[in-house]
């Protein structure tokens, strides 16, 4: 995502990007994925796909009552 990305969208809407607010936008992005990379570590995770992004959005209560990644790759559990 980039600066030009953020100006469109908020154009597109009609909504106009005060001084500082796109480098506000880029740092909560930045928090964000360091959030998602925090929570794959914490979750055992060494690869994320598609089928696992739910980990690093943190929806941990996937129907399960664990955290821990590897069970799922061992095929312990399956998706429901």
């Amino acid at each position: 995502m980039n600066k030009k990305y953020i100006k469109q969208a908020f154009k597109h809407e009609g909504i106009q990007l005060g001084n500082g607010a796109i480098d506000t936008i880029e740092y909560e992005l930045k928090l964000q994925v360091s959030r998602m990379a925090r929570r794959c570590n914490d979750g055992n995770l060494k690869r994320l796909t598609p089928e696992l992004l739910w980990v690093a959005l943190g929806r941990y209560n996937n129907g399960w009552n664990t955290t821990n990644i590897t069970d799922f790759m061992h095929g312990v559990y399956t998706l429901p």
